[in-house]
């Protein structure tokens, strides 16, 4: 495997905003600050390509809900079937008696990623949902 080249850039900010990068470089355990900010530049650029419709993105969609609730489980389990292709896993937790949270494992176009875990999360009785993008490792160096 070819080792990447790297580049070297000036960058400037206020005092105050570097001392604060120091400490989470030292609290997170980073070599050097290019570590880190090489890590926050393609956390960032990551969540941007996942706003690009066509692109291939994978991720997690959660979901809180009231088992409880009339149908609401029935609604879930209609809206995955309806999308068998971009869901790849599910875990199903009980956190109380009450709610269930479910993670479902998702890869495909951001596009139609997207409009699943609005579905979901849109879903009556859903009491909180979240889509988190992450990439599918093909396009990162």
């Amino acid at each position: 495997m070819k080792k990447e080249t790297v580049s070297r850039f000036s960058l400037s900010m206020p005092a105050g905003l570097v001392r604060q990068l120091d400490q989470m470089v030292k609290a997170k355990g980073y070599v050097n600050r290019s570590q880190a900010v090489a890590d926050m530049v393609s956390a960032h650029l990551v969540e941007v390509q996942g706003e690009e419709g066509d692109r291939e993105i994978a991720g997690t969609i959660t979901l809180v809900y009231d088992h409880h609730k009339r149908n609401v489980q029935a609604l879930l389990t209609d809206i995955q079937h309806d999308h068998q292709e971009v869901i790849i896993a599910t875990l199903h937790v009980h956190l109380d008696h009450h709610h269930c949270m479910e993670v479902l494992a998702v890869r495909g176009k951001a596009a139609i990623v997207r409009l699943v875990a609005d579905q979901l999360i849109a879903a009556r009785g859903v009491k909180h949902g979240k889509l988190t993008v992450t990439t599918t490792g093909e396009d990162i160096g």
